[in-house]
C-alpha cells in the first residue's frame, strides 16, 4: 500500500474547522514541568528513521517515539522505503515507543469520526498483533483533524499529537498537541530556535520528522543535523523523553 497524495482542505469551510478544533474535545495537560523536556518523533516511518534516526538517539542513550500506519509497511513511497515490520519491532525491542498512526495514513479532517474509529482500531490491533505494547500515543496523518475524529482519537489516546507550532506546558490541550517539523534545508535551525523556547518557558517540545538522511530532503533531516539536535538536548541537560512518557508527567495534575 503506497501512502496518497495529500491534498488538504483549503476552503473556507476547512480554515474555519482549524480554527474551530482547537477549541473542541480538548484535555488540557494538568501537570507543571520541574524539568524541560523533548521527544523526537517520526511520523509512518521511513526505514531511515528507524536504521539512522534510532541509531543516533541509541547512541546518545536516548529513545524516540514512532507513529506507524502498519498499511504502509515494507511499502515504497516518495519518502522512500518504509520500514518493515520486523525494523518496527526491532526498535520496539530496543525500546522506542512504537504509537499509533492510523492504518491506511487517512486525513482525519475528511473523513467521519466512525472511518477515523475503525482505522485507528485497526492499526491499534496490527501493531499489538506485531508484538508491540498497546499503544497510548497518536499523530494525526498529515496534521490535520475534524472534530469528530479528535473525539475518536480522545477516546483511545492519552495523547494525540497535531502539526501546529508550540511548546507544551500546564493548560496545552493533550488531545491536539503542537509539534515542531525539523525536516529540510532549514529545520535544524528552526528546531534549535524552538529548544530555546522550551528552555526558556520550562515546557516540552515535540520534534518530528519523516525519515532521517545522509542530505535533507523535503521529508527528512539530515543524519548530521539530527545528530547535532539530540547533542545539544543532551548538553543542555532536557529531559529527551518518549511521547507517552512526556503525557504522563503532564497528565498528573500539579
Amino acid at each position: 500500500m503506497s501512502e496518497p497524495i495529500y491534498r488538504p482542505d483549503m476552503s473556507l469551510k476547512g480554515k474555519l474547522r482549524r480554527r474551530m478544533v482547537r477549541l473542541q474535545h480538548r484535555r488540557p495537560a494538568q501537570g507543571r514541568l520541574t524539568r524541560t523536556m523533548v521527544s523526537f518523533a517520526f511520523d509512518d516511518a521511513p526505514a531511515s528513521a528507524i536504521t539512522v534516526g534510532g541509531a543516533i538517539l541509541e547512541g546518545f542513550g536516548k529513545r524516540g517515539t514512532y507513529f506507524i500506519s502498519a498499511g504502509l509497511a515494507g511499502a515504497t513511497g516518495h519518502m522512500g522505503p518504509y520500514a518493515t515490520r520486523a525494523q518496527v519491532m526491532a526498535a520496539s525491542r530496543a525500546g522506542h515507543e512504537i504509537a499509533c498512526h492510523t492504518y491506511s495514513h487517512l486525513d482525519c479532517a475528511q473523513v467521519d469520526g466512525d472511518t477515523v474509529a475503525r482505522d485507528i482500531a485497526r492499526n491499534s490491533a496490527a501493531l499489538v498483533e506485531w508484538g508491540a505494547p498497546k499503544p497510548t500515543s497518536f499523530a494525526y496523518p498529515f496534521g490535520d483533524v475534524g472534530g469528530p475524529a479528535k473525539q475518536a482519537a480522545a477516546k483511545r489516546f492519552c495523547v494525540s499529537r497535531a502539526l501546529h507550532r508550540g511548546v507544551v506546558n500546564t493548560g496545552s490541550d493533550l488531545n491536539q498537541a503542537p509539534a515542531i517539523g525539523i525536516e529540510g534545508e532549514g529545520g535544524e535551525r528552526l528546531a534549535m530556535r524552538w529548544l530555546d523556547k522550551a528552555h526558556d518557558q520550562l515546557g516540552w517540545v515535540i520534534l518530528f520528522t519523516h525519515g532521517v538522511e545522509a542530505e535533507p530532503t523535503t521529508f527528512g533531516a539530515s543524519a548530521d543535523g539530527f545528530s547535532r539536535l539530540v547533542g545539544a538536548a543532551v548538553a543542555r541537560e532536557f529531559d529527551i523523553v518518549t511521547i507517552a512518557e512526556g503525557a504522563r508527567r503532564l497528565a498528573e495534575p500539579a
